[in-house]
């Protein structure tokens, strides 16, 4: 009875062992994008705006932000020495927005300090709205992807169902499935490609803040540099003054 237990068993084992394997279907990120539909595309489309939009964005304010640590010495020694025009060049070796502000400050010396601050700040404001240009866009890309990617998802629903209304008595779970799956690759990469966009706005947005307080100390230290200047020339000349009187 043990013997022919045993012979049971191995002839089960034998005829589970036949039966054929289910095979384990796999997709390429390329071949889920394609599933994910037309929609896709646009996600494609505005993820490279996304990756152009940052890139160019960061070495932009890379390159302002490159600047030698002496200038603003050099520029106070040489304010002090009476070589306006030589600190105006050395503001243009610089491709910088604080060496623009400097600039315009170092070409309006000789008039009201008020005026001088004034043109400093517009210049300032020229180049902080520069260095801003593109982020709206950045930031309708984080804020939009994701609203594409819902849009793909509902979609997809509708087809699925719309394809089991079809079905009559037929329906198979393949047609719910199918709308499922794309709907779901739709909604994930408009996650990707928002969540990549909001890290990148949120980032250069930082690196702007810490531009723009920069330019702003520069310039409160140009103004003190120019006060003091005039200052000294109003002393020297009063002194002058008494002493021609004596």
């Amino acid at each position: 009875m043990l013997f022919s237990l045993l012979q049971a068993a191995g002839e089960a084992g034998a005829a589970i062992g036949e039966l054929p394997q289910q095979e384990v279907v796999s997709y390429s990120l390329f071949e889920m994008a394609v599933k994910g539909g037309w929609l896709m595309l646009v996600l494609l489309a505005l993820s490279i705006i996304a990756f152009y939009i940052f890139g160019k964005k960061w070495w932009m304010i890379r390159k302002a932000g490159q600047i030698d640590r002496n200038f603003m010495k050099d520029i106070n020694e040489m304010i002090h020495d009476g070589k306006i025009k030589s600190a105006a060049s050395l503001c243009r070796k610089y491709d910088s927005p604080i060496a623009r502000l400097i600039e315009k400050g170092i070409e309006r010396i000789g008039r009201p300090l008020q005026d001088i601050q004034t043109s400093v700040e517009n210049v300032g404001n020229v180049e902080v709205a520069k260095l801003e240009k593109g982020l709206p866009m950045l930031a309708t890309i984080a804020g939009g992807a994701p609203m594409i990617g819902f849009l793909g998802t509902v979609m997809g629903m509708i087809q699925a169902f719309f394809n089991m209304a079809n079905a009559g008595n037929n329906i198979d779970i393949t047609l719910l499935s199918g709308g499922i799956y794309t709907a779901m690759v739709t909604t994930v990469g408009g996650l990707i490609v928002g969540i990549l966009a909001y890290f990148g706005y949120n980032y250069l947005t930082s690196r702007i803040s810490d531009l723009v307080f920069m330019m702003e100390s520069t310039t409160i230290d140009f103004v003190d540099m120019v006060n003091e200047k005039n200052l000294r020339e109003e002393s020297a000349s009063g002194k002058g003054t008494e002493n021609q009187a004596l």
